[in-house]
């Protein structure tokens, strides 16, 4: 089965290739640093003589945020390392630029794609002492690789879905073989480590999600934010299509009690925001398609986010947020936004009743007073005209609470990170 893997991604690279370059054309990748997925030429390796080098494999923004607090300690307690930094995103390597200025031993790249040639390359080139994969980022040839090379492996904050894990169990001797060969195993939910002893792995802890780690950026600036400190709004983030009915007939029922109510939509694919101004305008309401760096005009109703990478610098004025994907019935297995980054800002969140995919954090959350459930807008905005009584100020508690479990995850996972890296370099 590897073997067919090996091959099937071989005969595929010159198609990647195109794909990724097809990509590049229409902006959705790095238009200089693409090569750094395809072409050995372009890794742009830097090392140090005498150091050892950590490398983490994140696919995205929210792995790459959760990984920093971890490196920082590292860097912290250990003068001897460099650390490599991997992702997939070009809004990630965006967000690395910022969060990477301050070190000058902390490196990011792409990762290449999985093709037995390029990993080889990059295994040999970067001399890796140790690989940490993040989350769900399981990738064949490198795993393999890795090993045939003795580079140990760990997987960290792992998180397998009952949908993923079924289709692990489609080809279970493979997938047993894979998940073996890492050496160390910290998931982000107690299913998660249920399934990964089903799947033969070893040396598997439970020691919370890393995600919860309060490494947000108190910088952070919005171009509104005297608007939104003087204003009466509220904000729905990550929002689907079939939400937005659910969010107009909210802000119509607050309106009733707030003449100039502020609606604030951050749809979870920004190309929805046409369609959902034009909904909006059916119902008489003012509305303003929002990109970065504009100003919010001083008479619209509905606010529509048209850029990524926006939300923590809305959630940093928000006293309530609802998040999406978690209303509609037909995403009952597959629903729920991340709510981890709403929380850390202190805002005070709803949910509908599908949060499938990340039940157990807003099980955390429920149960530490900061998220609730609702089922409909007249529920939503009930609980919304409470919160209006009170301004946001700094959410003393929420923050409190967070900042008390990401501590709590943090020196438990940097233990078992710790007596790993010493017993395995």
């Amino acid at each position: 089965m590897i073997f067919t893997y090996r091959v099937l991604t071989g005969l595929l690279y010159p198609f990647l290739v195109v794909l990724i370059y097809f990509r590049k054309i229409l902006n959705k990748e790095h238009s200089e640093r693409y090569k750094e997925k395809i072409l050995s030429s372009h890794f742009n390796v830097i090392r140090k003589k005498n150091s050892k080098l950590i490398w983490f494999h994140a696919a995205s923004i929210g792995e790459f945020k959760s990984i920093i607090p971890i490196i920082k300690k590292l860097n912290d307690e250990n003068n001897n390392f460099e650390f490599l930094i991997t992702t997939i995103t070009l809004s990630s390597s965006n967000l690395a630029i910022e969060e990477l200025k301050n070190f000058n031993n902390v490196y990011h790249r792409f990762m290449p794609i999985d093709v037995e040639y390029l990993i080889k390359n990059f295994l040999y080139l970067w001399k890796p002492s140790v690989i940490f994969l993040v989350d769900s980022e399981i990738w064949p040839n490198l795993i393999f690789i890795a090993n045939k090379n003795k580079i140990p492996l760990a997987l960290i904050n792992a998180r397998i879905t009952a949908k993923t894990f079924k289709r692990w169990m489609m080809v279970p001797q493979i997938a047993k073989k894979i998940f073996n060969l890492f050496d160390l195993c910290l998931t982000s939910n107690l299913q998660t480590k249920d399934y990964l002893k089903k799947l033969d792995a070893k040396n598997i802890n439970f020691e919370g999600n890393i995600k919860l780690i309060n490494s947000s950026n108190n910088n952070i600036s919005n171009p509104n934010e005297k608007f939104l400190l003087k204003n009466k709004f509220w904000f729905a983030a990550s929002t689907h299509k079939g939400e937005d009915i659910f969010c107009i007939e909210t802000h119509l029922a607050l309106k009733k009690h707030f003449k100039n109510m502020i609606t604030i939509i951050a749809p979870r694919h920004i190309d929805r925001v046409k369609k959902i101004k034009i909904l909006c305008e059916k119902y008489n309401l003012k509305v303003q398609i929002l990109n970065k760096a504009d100003l919010i005009l001083n008479d619209k109703e509905i606010i529509l986010i048209n850029s990524f990478g926006l939300l923590e610098s809305f959630f940093k004025y928000t006293k309530s947020v609802f998040i999406g994907k978690s209303l509609l019935k037909k995403l009952e297995h597959v629903g729920g936004q991340n709510p981890i980054d709403a929380a850390k800002s202190g805002c005070k969140i709803y949910h509908g009743p599908y949060v499938y995919n990340f039940n157990e954090i807003y099980e955390i959350l429920q149960k530490n007073g900061i998220t609730k459930q609702i089922f409909n807008y007249s529920e939503l905005s009930y609980n919304l005209l409470k919160d209006f009584e009170e301004p946001k100020k700094e959410n003393n508690e929420i923050l409190e609470t967070i900042d008390k479990l990401g501590q709590k995850t943090l020196a438990e996972t940097m233990s078992r990170i710790n007596t790993f890296l010493r017993n395995e370099i």
